[in-house]
């Protein structure tokens, strides 16, 4: 493959990067941004898909952001690539306060009594889904029953509850992307013209001089 790489990692590296990527979160945040505004297409067009993948951000489709994230930009004639780099919003740092935001707006919505439990219990209840999702695979292959128990629990007390509170939080942040990211590619584009411009006229002022000498 032509974009495969050389050296394949090991797979406690990717994960490690992932968690802390080389060079720090900084340096991941700035080349995200220059990506998104080197973007091609007007600023709406980039700033919807801004506001598609920060929205997604807010659900609870863990490893379908990028399909969500793209779905939402076609529909919404954003560009789809800007939507893709905006999930990256996503990430170890900002993923416990997107959680507990969610779900107390949830729980708070559904006038569930959990919403006051939500950060105690979080992490078991992903540890107890993800243990059945695993014992579940197993059984397909043995003689094992399959355990819903933890599923039940966390799409009851997690996964339901996130996906109606991160609505509302989730249009909030978007929208407040999508004006700044407007404004601000905006402007870049602009500038990006000018010394566009200025580049081309000294190249004529260069070409000009040389034919006249000759």
């Amino acid at each position: 493959m032509v974009f495969k790489r050389r050296d394949a990692r090991p797979w406690l590296q990717i994960v490690s990067e992932w968690v802390y990527p080389r060079g720090g979160w900084t340096r991941a945040f700035q080349y995200v941004k220059h990506r998104l505004r080197r973007l091609p297409g007007t600023p709406e067009q980039i700033a919807r898909g801004i506001w598609a993948g920060v929205f997604t951000v807010f659900s609870p489709f863990f490893g379908l952001h990028f399909l969500v994230a793209a779905v939402m930009a076609k529909l919404m004639r954003g560009n789809m690539l800007a939507a893709l780099l905006a999930t990256f919003i996503g990430n170890p740092l900002t993923y416990v306060p997107i959680a507990i935001v969610s779900l107390q707006t949830g729980h708070f919505l559904l006038g569930s009594t959990q919403r006051n439990q939500v950060d105690a219990s979080l992490f078991s209840k992903f540890g107890g889904a993800a243990g059945d999702l695993g014992h579940n695979f197993l059984a397909m292959f043995t003689a094992e029953r399959a355990h819903w128990v933890e599923l039940s629990v966390f799409y009851r007390d997690v996964f339901f509850p996130w996906m109606i509170g991160g609505i509302i939080p989730g249009i909030i942040a978007a929208t407040i992307s999508y004006y700044l990211s407007v404004s601000v590619i905006r402007a870049y584009q602009k500038r990006r013209l000018i010394r566009m411009h200025k580049k081309i006229a000294k190249l004529r002022e260069q070409a000009g001089g040389a034919a006249n000498k000759t």
